[in-house]
């Protein structure tokens, strides 16, 4: 039997997809969560064989998990499930050690397959997102880039951010204005926009 740990927030997706995995023969769900925060630790606990992780969820990203799951637990194959197809994420995916990426419009039969090819060894990436991540190009961030914008997301002030992200104001007011030109956007929030919507945070 293949091991399966689900995380999902959406708690009817979760159960659906759990439901569905189920009914496959060789499959079978040891863990589900809805946060990234559990993650780590029941997997630790059922020691599943693929963690399906979704990528935006409470507590630590599906992308942080994963790498977390390569460093603790490095027989674990990561399938990473997804709304939202950003070329930067599969890019962050592939960086944190997942063997697969795939958006969550695809018929079951498809996922189950996947999970059988990660289980192998194989990689398996949307075929669409795969093209568009190369079109895209890398991520033009730095890390601390990355951090600033993140701590601007709900239209922060540099003071809160500095003290968020622990630098000083002059040089968040740095980062800021750096991240605003690789973006080439007018100001922070379009910064924040663009950096989410290339998949970027």
């Amino acid at each position: 039997m293949i091991k399966l740990l689900l995380a999902e927030d959406q708690g009817m997706m979760r159960g659906a997809l759990a439901l569905l995995l189920g009914l496959e023969e060789d499959m079978e769900i040891v863990a589900q969560v809805g946060d990234g925060d559990e993650i780590l630790p029941k997997a630790l606990e059922t020691e599943p064989d693929v963690a399906l992780l979704d990528i935006e969820l409470p507590g630590r990203s599906g992308l942080d998990a994963a790498a977390d799951l390569r460093a603790r637990m490095p027989g674990c194959r990561v399938l990473i499930l997804t709304t939202f197809g950003r070329p930067g994420y599969l890019r962050r995916a592939m960086e944190a050690g997942a063997s697969g990426f795939l958006v969550k419009d695809g018929p079951v039969e498809d996922l189950a397959a996947a999970i059988r090819r990660v289980l192998a060894g194989e990689r398996v990436i949307d075929p669409a997102l795969a093209a568009a991540a190369l079109g895209a190009g890398p991520n033009p961030l730095t890390r601390r880039e990355r951090d600033v914008l993140a701590a601007a997301v709900d239209g922060a002030t540099v003071a809160d951010i500095a003290a968020k992200v622990h630098l000083s104001p002059a040089t968040v007011r740095n980062y800021l204005s750096a991240a605003i030109g690789k973006t080439h956007t007018r100001n922070r929030m379009e910064a924040v926009r663009a950096a989410r919507q290339n998949g970027w945070l």
